[in-house]
C-alpha cells in the first residue's frame, strides 16, 4: 500500500499506515512573529525566564494558570509537555488529541512576549508523549530504525513525526538519541530500543535524515545525552549514575560529527558522572564537560540544554535551585524542569530568585545570563513562529 507523501509516492508498511493530508488537515500551525531583542527595559528576571523550559499540569489553561503567570510576569522561555503526570500518579496530562494539543500550543503563543519553545519527548517506539490512543500516528524505534538502516524507511516515520508535532504547535523535539548502543541491557537507551546502533556511522546516517525531516517541518532537534548515555548500566532519572569504567571515546563521535556538519541545533547534557573527565560534578553540571569539553574541544556555538533538572541524578545530590546554579555557570544555556516526577505549581518562582543571588554574590557571572539568553533568542530565529 502507498500514501501521497510530500508529492511521492513512497512505500508504507501495513503496521503505518496513516492518511496524512486528512491529518495535517486537521489542524492549523501557528505562524506569528514577535520582538525577540533586548530592550532597556528588560530585567534580569525577565532574561533568566528565557533560559527554562517547564513543564506544568493539565490538558488546557486559564488566565490564572501558574504556567501562563511564568509566561507573562516571568518571560518563561520554552515549556515541555507530556501525556502524563507521573507524580500524582495521573494517566492524562497535556496531551489528550491532536486538535486539543494545537489549541493548547496555541494558547500559551498567546501569552508570550517572546515565542516560546514547545518541547516535547517524541522519539518513537517506547519513548513517546504523541500515542496512537490519543490520535496520532505510532512510529518506530530508533533502534528499529538502525537495524532496517533503510533510509527511506527513517526518512518515512521521522516526516510522520515532524507533521505531528508541526500541526500541533510543537516546534523542538527532544530527539534524538545519538547515544551508541554500547551496553544492549543498559536500563534507560538499550533495553528500551533508543538508539540506532552501537556503530557511530549508522547513528550518523539515520540522524541526519531525522534532522533533515524536521527541518522540512519547521521543528527543531535535541542531540542527546552528552557526553554519551549508551554505555551507563543505571537510570539517570532513579539516581547517581556512574559511567567512568562503561564510557569510551567513541561515544563522542556522533556528537563530533554531527556538531561539525552543522546539525547541532541543540545538545542535551546527560547526568552523567565521569570521575575521569570530571571528578566533581555530572556532565550536565561541570563546567569541564560542558564548556572546556563540547564548546572548546568540540567547537560547539548552538544551544546547550540539561536534560531534565529533576532527575534524582541530580536533586538527591544538590538540590534543584543550587543544580539550576551550577548549570549556568557550567555552561548550560537552557534547563528543563520536566514538573512531572516532582509537581509543583509555582516551582519556578523558587528558582529565578536563587539565581539572582549568586549574580549578585558574584558566583555566578552575569555574563552567563546575557550569552545564555542571546544562544536562546539565535535558536528561536531558526523558527518561523
Amino acid at each position: 500500500m502507498t500514501v501521497f507523501f510530500f508529492n511521492q509516492m513512497l512505500p508504507f508498511s501495513s503496521g503505518y499506515v496513516i492518511n496524512l493530508i486528512t491529518y495535517a488537515n486537521q489542524t492549523a500551525p501557528i505562524h506569528f512573529t514577535k520582538q525577540r531583542k533586548m530592550d532597556q527595559n528588560t530585567t534580569l528576571p525577565h532574561l533568566i525566564g528565557q533560559l527554562f523550559i517547564l513543564g506544568f499540569k493539565g490538558e488546557s489553561v486559564a488566565p490564572e494558570h501558574p504556567i501562563i503567570n511564568a509566561i507573562i510576569h516571568l518571560n518563561l522561555g520554552g515549556v515541555i509537555l507530556f501525556d502524563r503526570l507521573l507524580s500524582l500518579d495521573q494517566k492524562q496530562n497535556n496531551i489528550i488529541s491532536p486538535m486539543q494539543v494545537n489549541s493548547l500550543c496555541s494558547k500559551l503563543q498567546e501569552n508570550a512576549k517572546t515565542p516560546l519553545l514547545v518541547a516535547v519527548d517524541q522519539e518513537g517506539g517506547m519513548v513517546r508523549r504523541l500515542r496512537k490512543e490519543s490520535g496520532f500516528p505510532e512510529t518506530t524505534s530508533a533502534e528499529d530504525m538502525g537495524k532496517r538502516d533503510d533510509l527511506i524507511h527513517t526518512s518515512i516515520h521521522a516526516a510522520c513525526t515532524a507533521i505531528s508535532l508541526q500541526q500541533c504547535g510543537i516546534n523542538l523535539n527532544l530527539a534524538p538519541v545519538v547515544d551508541l548502543n554500547s551496553f544492549p541491557e543498559n536500563p534507560v537507551i538499550g533495553n528500551t530500543q533508543r538508539s540506532f546502533s552501537h556503530d557511530p556511522a549508522c547513528v550518523l546516517r539515520h540522524t541526519k535524515v531525522w534532522i533533515n525531516e524536521h527541518r522540512k517541518c519547521n521543528i527543531l532537534s535535541c542531540l542527546k545525552h552528552f557526553p554519551g548515555h549508551g554505555s551507563s548500566q543505571t537510570d539517570s532519572h532513579l539516581g547517581f549514575t556512574d559511567v567512568s569504567k562503561s564510557w569510551h571515546t567513541d561515544e563522542l563521535t556522533p556528537f563530533k560529527e554531527l556538531i561539525r556538519e552543522g546539525y547541532g541545533e541543540c545538545v542535551m547534557m546527560g547526568h552523567l558522572f565521569h570521575e575521569g573527565l570530571d571528578p566533581r560534578y555530572p556532565a550536565s553540571l561541570s563546567p569541564v564537560i560542558t564548556t572546556t569539553l563540547l564548546r572548546k574541544q568540540l567547537h560547539y556555538d548552538g544551544l546547550i540544554l540539561t536534560d531534565d533538572i529533576q532527575m534524582k541524578a541530580i536533586t538527591d545530590n544538590f538540590g534543584l535551585a543550587k543544580a539550576c546554579c551550577l548549570a549556568l555557570a557550567a555552561g548550560a544555556d537552557m534547563i528543563i524542569i520536566g514538573n512531572n516526577l516532582n509537581y509543583t505549581p509555582d516551582i519556578i518562582h523558587d528558582i529565578i530568585p536563587a539565581i539572582i543571588q549568586e549574580v549578585r554574590q558574584g558566583i555566578l557571572p552575569e555574563a552567563r545570563i546575557y550569552e545564555s539568553w542571546n544562544r536562546v533568542q539565535q535558536l528561536k530565529t531558526k523558527i518561523q513562529f
